[in-house]
Order: structure tokens, then C-alpha cells, then sequence
């Protein structure tokens, strides 16, 4: 269970020879995440992407409280982001090594000490997303789904409860869209995605819309997306 108990977050903008402004990001969110499938939607710059980096203490609020199975980010910052991974819109973001095989056994290290267990059980992990032939490929000559399933690899390695991926489709086309779409979709850890792809959010559980820092609209997925494309003038 995620909880966003009165978060709000505003960031100090400086301005030359003037006091620093302040910009409100979100306001008032108050919301539980039971669900299994949970997605976010709304406009650039509406504030989605900052309620999703909340999740795992990427950001911290600046009022209210995000707990995590009942851990505060703000205080327990590194367990909360044991329990939950996070993937990047651009998986080059995140992937930190040459190789897939490479980055895999980086999410690795702490959990298997022997390096040739830890090589063994990385190419089983790329094995089991269909990538084993790209194991010792330079990830920079990857496609842009084969990059975001590396990505995704990368982080369950770490063994989350919960996967938050932040416009994880936008970057790709359509086949690849559908691969890591159907990927995410069948994890077994609750999985939140903030997007654009309205039909990837049809296909959740529950669907958040975040408008001019607020939560808009929050329910079943027909009812949110009529509502998120009302707000958008479709």
C-alpha cells in the first residue's frame, strides 16, 4: 500500500537580484495505491512525473507525508527504495554500464556475492525477457526496447514489491511499445505508470488524473480518461 497523505511540493525558483520564487509542482494529493495496476495521466508539466519520483523518495515532499507499506521516504529513504524500482522514460537515464550483461550484475551485487553466480544468474534474468543474445551488446546499440527491457531487467533484479516506470512507452514505437507494455503488465508486483498512452491506461486497474498540480479525477479507467481528455479539449 502506497499513501500520499496531504503532499504537496514546491521547489524555490531564483531570480537575479530578487528574492527567490516559489513554484507549486503538486498540491493537497491525498491518495491510497492498493491496486495492482495503477496508471497516471496527465499534461506536461501537470505534475504526474513528480508524483511518481514521490514514490520512491527520488523527491521528498515538501508537505505531507508518502509512506510505503508504512515506510516514511523522508526518513527511510533507502528501504523504501529497496521495495520499489523505478524505470526511466529513457532507459539511458538509469543504465549505468557498457553492457546489458553488465548493468544486470551491477543490481546483482549486493545480493549474490560470487561473481560467477552473479554473472549465472544475470544472463538467466536477460534470458527470461528474451535478451540473452544482446547480453555483451554495448547497450548504445540497442534499440529503444530492447534498452527500456534491459532497464526493466536491471531493476527487478533488485527484487522490488513495487515498479513505478515513468513514461516508459513514449520514446519507442509501436512494437516496441507493445513489448514492454505487455512486459509491465504481467509482473506480479504492483506496477504504477505515469502516461501518455491512453491506451495503456485503459488497460489498468484504476487511473489517476493530475491536473495543474492536483488530483483532477481518480477511478475506473472509461470514466478517468473521458474526464483527462474533457480537461485536454478532445
Amino acid at each position: 500500500m502506497i499513501e500520499l497523505v496531504g503532499v504537496s511540493v514546491a521547489v524555490s525558483l531564483p531570480q537575479a537580484g530578487r528574492p527567490a520564487a516559489s513554484r507549486t509542482l503538486l498540491a493537497d494529493v491525498n491518495l491510497s495505491l492498493a491496486e495492482q495496476r495503477v496508471a497516471v495521466v496527465g499534461a506536461n508539466g501537470s505534475g504526474k512525473s513528480t508524483l511518481l519520483r514521490l514514490l520512491n523518495g527520488l523527491i521528498l515532499a515538501s508537505a505531507g507525508q508518502v509512506l510505503v507499506g508504512g515506510l516514511d521516504t523522508a526518513k527511510q529513504g533507502r528501504q523504501v527504495r529497496a521495495k520499489v524500482g523505478f524505470i526511466f522514460t529513457d532507459p539511458l537515464a538509469q543504465l549505468l554500464m557498457g553492457t546489458a550483461l553488465d548493468d544486470v550484475e551491477l543490481s546483482l551485487r549486493s545480493a549474490v556475492a560470487d561473481k560467477k553466480l552473479r554473472r549465472e544468474r544475470a544472463l538467466q534474468l536477460l534470458a527470461e525477457r528474451g535478451l540473452e543474445r544482446f547480453a555483451e551488446q554495448s547497450v548504445y546499440d540497442l534499440s529503444g526496447g530492447e534498452r527500456q527491457l534491459v532497464a526493466l531487467t536491471s531493476v527487478l533484479a533488485t527484487g522490488p514489491q513495487i515498479v513505478v516506470a515513468d513514461e516508459p512507452t513514449t520514446l519507442l514505437d509501436l512494437r516496441n511499445r507493445n513489448t514492454v507494455v505487455q512486459a509491465l503488465w504481467a509482473l506480479p508486483q504492483q506496477v504504477i505508470v505515469a502516461t501518455h498512452d491512453l491506451d495503456l491506461a485503459a488497460a489498468a486497474d484504476r487511473v489517476v488524473v493530475i491536473h495543474e498540480g492536483r488530483v483532477h479525477f481518480d477511478g475506473e479507467p472509461a470514466a478517468a480518461i473521458g474526464r483527462y481528455k474533457q480537461v485536454m479539449g478532445a
